[in-house]
């Protein structure tokens, strides 16, 4: 197995990670994000690369005080089955234990992968109402996801939402 490993991303990685994100966006898989919110969220994002190819990504994203979201994690389709995922999300885990989060949400077509790592499939009601109530101003599209918020439906069918508790 080639070596690689896995570190914050930095401005020089943001044309990667999109030319990354394209061909999923292209089959559906995941929703497009255009450069400037890319560049806007770079301090969210972890890359992993092989020499200097990168092969993967994965994004943190705070929601609320003791909830995060990881996101956009992706792996270049030949290094998959190699643990890039695996270690993408164990440093997103990480972080976001270091930030004091104590839950981590996503929407996934991958529910074996994050099952494997603890998450469970969740039903509506994850937070508290006042908490619901103040979530509900986000302008934040994961946010509205992790609600299950109607307008985002189109978005989400057939992802799974999942939690885990860290």
């Amino acid at each position: 197995m080639s070596e690689f490993h896995v570190r914050p991303a930095r401005t020089s990685d943001i044309l990667g990670i999109y030319h990354l994100l394209e061909p999923l966006v292209e089959r559906r898989i995941l929703l497009g994000k255009d450069l400037a919110v890319l560049y806007g969220a770079v301090q969210e994002f972890v890359v992993a690369e092989a020499g200097d190819e990168l092969i993967g990504c994965g994004a943190l994203h705070a929601m609320w005080e003791d909830i995060g979201e990881v996101r956009t994690l992706l792996v270049r389709p030949d290094w998959l089955q190699r643990g890039v995922g695996r270690r993408l999300v164990e440093k997103l885990e990480h972080d976001a234990r270091n930030l004091g989060l104590s839950r981590l949400f996503c929407l996934t077509f991958e529910v074996a992968f994050f099952t494997r790592r603890g998450y469970e499939p969740i039903g509506e009601h994850v937070v508290a109402p006042d908490v619901y109530a103040q979530l509900l101003r986000s302008g934040d599209e994961g946010v509205a996801e992790f609600l299950d918020l109607a307008h985002v439906k189109p978005n989400t069918l057939g992802n799974t939402r999942m939690l885990k508790h860290l």
